[in-house]
């Protein structure tokens, strides 16, 4: 995967800088749209209450609170449709399931609803890419920019890094579209591999 970086470091941005980057260009994402890779198992994500329920084992109300942002995903969704363009993630899954993923299944599985269509594949599936270590968490904003989130050693969003040239960019997104058209959508991979779950044990 990084050969397709061509050896471009790209910039690395504080979180404040990256943030208000990203509000700023995401909202103008033209053709071929937003495109997102995610392959780590295991994040901490304590600005969302609906996992901070989780981390603390409180399962069943985690899904209260995330059935609770219904309205918000079908406004952020229908936002995006009217700004003329679509997002797509790509979800490497390992299995069995980590706690953390199961957690966040349920949540892309309330964006598959409203439009943000996922796709799971399995990490024979990038394999291939992974000689010198894991594929990064890269997402691409038409061809004009992509993203890099870095996280610190505990699975906090840290800081990114940003690349702007749109040959490097270009790449990067036919990658995870190819990875995208070979994997399953993510609501027949949640009937199959996810509902039937009791729910994760932590610790």
């Amino acid at each position: 995967m990084h050969e397709l970086f061509d050896h471009d470091p790209g910039e690395l941005l504080s979180l404040e800088d990256y943030w208000a980057d990203f509000e700023a260009r995401f909202w103008k994402t033209t053709p071929p749209g937003f495109w997102k890779l995610e392959r780590q198992q295991t994040f901490k994500e304590p600005g969302d209450e609906g996992w901070r329920a989780f981390a603390d084992g409180r399962w069943e109300e985690s899904l209260r609170v995330l059935d609770d942002r219904r309205g918000e995903f079908e406004a952020y969704y229908r936002r995006i449709a009217e700004c003329g363009f679509a997002t797509r993630r790509v979800r490497v899954v390992d299995e069995p399931l980590t706690p953390y993923l199961q957690w966040e299944l349920h949540v892309l599985r309330l964006r598959h609803e409203y439009g943000g269509l996922t796709r799971v594949i399995g990490p024979d599936q990038v394999a291939s890419a992974e000689t010198a270590g894991p594929v990064p968490e890269i997402y691409t904003l038409g061809t004009e920019v992509m993203y890099e989130a870095v996280y610190d050693a505990d699975g906090i969003l840290a800081a990114a890094r940003r690349w702007e040239d749109p040959a490097l960019v270009a790449r990067c997104q036919r990658f995870i579209e190819a990875r995208y058209r070979d994997g399953e959508p993510l609501d027949e991979f949640f009937a199959r591999a996810v509902a039937p779950l009791e729910p994760p044990i932590l610790g």
